[in-house]
């Protein structure tokens, strides 16, 4: 695929990888070293480049995969009339892909919306999961967080869709709020996630995923009453306590659901994968 002249080749030094998937458009992926997989699913509004620190380390011994969900990063921004934008279809994609590579053995990352996307991938698959690391993320419906649900039924209607779509609200003010040290947001890294959602057109994926906080508890809902299939798979839950963005009592939820889990807290923000890199890989690496 044809490079953007944006992409620091540095920062992000991979091979790129598209799959043509089912429901129409192309999925880029990262697909870095050998060795057993780890396969990272971002949220919103990042794609593989958040994951580049733990890639870089990781795959001196293992298989890293990475890909970009539809509408994020390098793949392909369809418009709403050929493709859904909801967690559930973003799951299909995901599933579509790890079924095309075979995967077996699979240490599975997951961060922010990325969680209830490739949650649903280990609760059908759970032979295939050996491991699943959860940083700052859910698997469950949202109806009791009043703010939450108030902030994305506004956000939904017109004003909500100017400020994503026109302005880019997601990538350039949201993101901020996601650090809890700034100075971790260069302008150069902060670059490579205004880039991709660059017009209004490439932005429907992050908007999108704000209406979804409400209208897919039915999803997340589906989701949460099959967590027994995750029950017997060794879990990390690494959690940015800093997190502006998602409430520290969802780290709670887990642990309740999930006594046996290992958990570590990280000084850090809702990217902790990007405050705190070398500390998320090393604790990934233990754990493995």
């Amino acid at each position: 695929m044809k490079t953007s002249n944006w992409l620091d080749t540095l920062l992000y030094p991979f091979k790129h990888h598209t799959l043509p998937l089912v429901q129409g458009g192309n999925m880029h992926y990262v697909d870095e070293g050998a060795g057993d997989p780890i396969v990272f699913v971002h949220g919103t509004p990042t794609w593989s480049f958040v994951w580049r620190q733990q890639i870089k380390s990781l795959s001196r011994n293992y298989r890293c995969i990475a890909p970009d969900h539809l509408g994020f990063g390098l793949s392909d921004k369809p418009t709403e009339h050929a493709f859904a934008y909801t967690p559930a279809a973003h799951a299909q994609n995901l599933e579509e892909l790890l079924n095309h590579l075979q995967l077996q053995n699979i240490l599975l990352v997951v961060h922010d919306f990325g969680g209830p996307i490739g949650l649903r991938y280990a609760e059908r698959y759970p032979e295939k999961i050996k491991k699943i690391v959860i940083l700052n993320s859910w698997m469950w419906p949202l109806e009791d967080e009043a703010n939450m649900m108030k902030a994305s039924k506004f956000l939904s209607g017109a004003v909500g869709r100017f400020l994503y779509l026109q302005l880019g609200f997601s990538a350039k003010v949201l993101l901020r709020k996601g650090y809890h040290e700034r100075k971790h947001l260069t302008k150069e890294v902060h670059q490579h996630y205004t880039k991709p959602l660059a017009s209004a057109a490439k932005r429907l994926g992050t908007w999108h995923f704000a209406k979804a906080l409400h209208a897919s508890n039915d999803y997340f809902s589906a989701l949460w009453q099959h967590r027994e299939n995750l029950k017997s798979i060794p879990k990390l839950i690494l959690w940015g306590e800093k997190d502006a963005l998602l409430p520290l009592h969802f780290l709670d939820k887990w642990t309740q659901e999930f006594p046996d889990a290992k958990v570590v807290r990280v000084k850090a923000g809702h990217f902790l994968q990007e405050e705190k890199g070398s500390d998320v890989s090393e604790e990934i690496k233990k754990f493995i």
